[in-house]
């Protein structure tokens, strides 16, 4: 089960059916959909992702999936899965527009990352990022991911493969 964690100003929590609207308002924003998955994609097929967290995800309790609130308003989506393409757990996260700017993003970073570390006992987290991304490729760099390499996308583009490990097993994952 998706546990609930808290930073600073964030609380991750699993997603309620109430949460549907919201969910599909931050994936059909462009701003945020063209760096997710494999792009925008179409309110029926966003519909259809939230309702699989519930019948796939939750149900199955496959890997961790939380609706990102700042004062009890949905901000963004975060995950930690594993995955094929790096051999591991790779984290994904998504904040509103209105949320970017504010160092939400590291927070909530941080967060996944930590948990990853503690809660599922990870020597290596992972991220993969659109190589025209910058804000996010900065941020990753900035709370300690390094550039392991880079993936050829079929249409042409590039996804940067990034990993983080813990600075030492002596010492917690993150600091705050």
């Amino acid at each position: 089960m998706t546990p609930t964690l808290r930073t600073e100003r964030l609380l991750l929590e699993p997603y309620v059916p109430e949460d549907e609207e919201d969910f599909v308002a931050l994936f059909q924003d462009i701003r945020v959909s063209r760096w997710m998955g494999d792009g925008p994609s179409s309110e029926a097929a966003d519909r259809a992702l939230f309702g699989r967290i519930f019948t796939k995800v939750y149900a199955r309790n496959l890997f961790d999936v939380w609706a990102v609130r700042r004062n009890g308003l949905l901000v963004g989506h975060a995950e930690i899965k594993p995955t094929d393409t790096v051999s591991g757990h790779e984290i994904i996260y998504a904040l509103a527009p209105a949320a970017w700017g504010s160092g939400l993003g590291t927070e909530l970073a941080r967060s996944i990352v930590a948990h990853g570390f503690g809660t599922l006992g990870l020597t290596e987290v992972y991220a993969t990022v659109s190589a025209p991304n910058a804000a996010s490729l900065t941020l990753l760099d900035r709370i300690g991911f390094e550039h392991v390499r880079d993936m050829e996308e079929e249409d042409g583009g590039i996804t940067r493969v990034l990993v983080h490990r813990p600075a030492s097993t002596d010492q917690p994952a993150l600091a705050r």
